[in-house]
């Protein structure tokens, strides 16, 4: 049936470890990872709970098909309460820990209370035990994953940490696995420092052996594989030049947010490409792309590795960073770039490395940044505030409050709060590009009028991996629609969005929608756990998992005028491009996007829908 059927619930508190069932009747209402770690939270802790205090808890959570042969089965989630957003904080990893944390022998971990002292859960398939970390607090992710290694002496244990920015409960803080892959966004390393869990060491080596039927399994997942291997996007462009090779396109179109939203277009987005990450530097005459990689059990191999100008001003007398290690993606090249006008490619890698180092949002981070390049340009933020000039385009202010920001130093600490805070303390909230708290990603929501709305909805704050109708808008992924149109658009994220849900909860990689559907999905779930889910089956319990989230939200205090987008957005009309005099209109779409999904005229599930859905 491809789960383990056990989980570790470990009390910090008490310094307990023990092992429970997993509930089978759950698992198969809600499938793993996202689905089923959020039933598990959402039952147990009260939605009002504060985010940082020992009485909310995280969990890591695998799907069922993580560690098996099914294409990019190595995805495991955190989920907990956000601190950044006060949402329903759920957010997804790649790289090689969740398919360990299977071998183990485990589906899930459920972590409550707070530890006294710091500490780290060392687990050895069926042994797990609590240890002190006191060597390791204050140490980055790299350093941890080095020392947990070596104290162990077992090159191949697996470690998913914080670094000192989830100790300093930096409000978008990251849970770093695999030196340079994150469950990224919403403050899920806050949470973890916050508790004192300084990392989750994993040796499995049990594999996952419990298929429903492993003939069908081995025959579905090598027809999925060739379709994937087959697809321009996920065969050729995504291994050859990663998410990055989404922006020149994406600003070419006129929907890539510049500027902190200011503009929709960035005249140096040409020198933060992939294209011109493997263009020979002139300084060495050597690319900084080195290589692309894959998460474990990954035939798409999207990530980057990437070495720095080791005579760049920020590492010329770093030789730390001067390695090969993980390179710029889409997301954190325009957040590290386009968002604040900085066209300076090594600059850009070496604030990612900061993040991947010591486990930041570079989104978050960046987008940050972007207020505070705004604010400072308007004169309500002082360069004696700051401790730097930091105009946009200034790649020194950006690489200054990356190294303060992470150190937990001088205005540091500020920028950690995240936009919403920071603008609302400077008195000026409108100019937080965010929804629900959580910033926005690299779309403009002018220009795409899906993901706007898919901003505005989305259940983690504002996020694209949720419901990423930019596949449809921009790429034509499954069937092309126009992206300044909203007619469609709201039945149109709700699809994406219910999908996302269940892919999330297999344990597979979003990426593979780009070539599959659920008609895709559900025969991998039928062979390898139960022949009940149906393509219809698997569309309702993503729509299941989605309602259950909002139900958490509406508990938890958030009302339909959360379900909201800057006045940018709303207002200000894009000023080039294809979307040239185009505002979001938010306000068409609602409407009609809660009337598709069931909910009343407040954004409330209905009765007739939660019957519907068994929630």
């Amino acid at each position: 049936m491809s789960w383990a059927g056990k989980i570790l619930r470990v009390n910090l508190t008490e310094g307990t470890v023990r092992s429970e069932p997993l509930n089978m009747e759950w698992a198969r209402q809600y499938i793993g990872s996202r689905g089923l770690g959020s039933k598990y939270l959402i039952s147990e802790i009260d939605p009002k709970v504060d985010p940082l205090s020992p009485e909310n808890k995280i969990i890591w959570a695998t799907g069922p098909l993580t560690g098996t042969m099914a294409a990019t089965g190595g995805r495991y989630t955190v989920i907990t309460k956000g601190p950044l957003t006060g949402a329903i904080a759920c957010s997804n990893s790649g790289g090689y820990w969740g398919a360990e944390l299977k071998f183990a022998g485990w589906d899930m971990i459920i972590f409550e209370g707070k530890s006294p002292k710091p500490v780290y859960l060392y687990i050895n398939d069926d042994q797990a035990e609590l240890r002190d970390a006191a060597d390791l607090w204050g140490k980055s992710v790299w350093q941890t994953e080095e020392q947990l290694k070596k104290a162990h002496q077992d090159p191949l244990l697996r470690i998913s940490s914080i670094g000192k920015a989830g100790e300093h409960q930096v409000l978008f803080a990251a849970v770093v696995n695999d030196l340079h892959r994150a469950a990224g966004r919403s403050g899920v390393g806050a949470v973890m420092g916050s508790k004192n869990l300084k990392a989750i060491a994993v040796r499995g080596t049990q594999g996952v052996g419990n298929i429903r039927d492993p003939k069908a399994f081995m025959a579905e997942t090598f027809a999925r594989k060739k379709i994937l291997a087959e697809n321009a996007v996920t065969g050729q462009g995504l291994p050859q030049f990663g998410t990055q090779v989404l922006m020149n396109v994406i600003n070419e179109v006129g929907a890539l947010p510049t500027r902190n939203h200011r503009d929709v277009q960035f005249e140096g987005a040409k020198d933060i490409s992939a294209e011109a990450m493997a263009l020979p530097r002139k300084s060495d005459g050597k690319a900084q792309l080195v290589t692309n990689q894959a998460c474990f059990g990954c035939t798409i191999a999207c990530g980057r590795i990437s070495k720095i100008d080791a005579t760049h001003y920020t590492v010329q007398n770093k030789p730390e960073y001067w390695g090969a290690s993980g390179g710029l993606e889409y997301e954190a090249a325009w957040a590290l770039g386009a968002a604040n006008g900085v066209n300076d490619l090594e600059a850009l890698q070496y604030v990612n490395l900061l993040c991947n180092e010591e486990g930041i949002d570079p989104i978050s981070f960046g987008a940050t940044i972007g207020l505070v390049m705004e604010l400072y340009e308007m004169g309500v933020l002082t360069k004696e505030q700051i401790g730097i000039e930091a105009p946009f385009g200034s790649a020194q202010a950006l690489t200054f409050l990356a190294e303060e920001t992470v150190n937990g130093r001088g205005f540091g600490p500020e920028i950690g709060l995240g936009s919403k805070r920071l603008a609302a303390k400077y008195g000026h909230p409108d100019l937080s590009m965010s929804s629900k708290g959580q910033e926005f990603p690299a779309y403009d929501g002018r220009a795409i009028q899906g993901i706007g709305l898919a901003y505005a909805t989305s259940n983690r704050g504002g996020c694209h991996l949720r419901g990423y109708t930019v596949a449809s808008e921009v790429m034509g992924i499954p069937v092309k629609t126009d992206p300044t149109h909203t007619e469609g658009k709201p039945e149109l994220v709700k699809a994406f969005q219910d999908a996302t849900a269940a892919f999330d909860s297999a344990g597979l990689c979003v990426f593979t929608t780009f070539a599959w559907s659920l008609p895709d999905l559900a025969p991998q779930l039928q062979a390898a756990c139960d022949e009940g889910y149906t393509v219809e089956e698997v569309e309702k319990i993503g729509e299941r998992i989605w309602n259950m989230e909002r139900e958490f939200n509406n508990a938890a205090g958030f009302t339909k005028a959360d379900d909201s987008l800057p006045k940018r957005l709303l207002t200000e009309a894009a000023k080039s491009g294809g979307s040239k005099g185009q505002v979001n209109h938010l306000a068409e779409m609602l409407p009609k996007y809660y009337a598709a999904r069931g909910w009343d005229s407040e954004g409330r599930p209905t009765a007739e829908t939660k019957a519907r859905l068994g929630l």
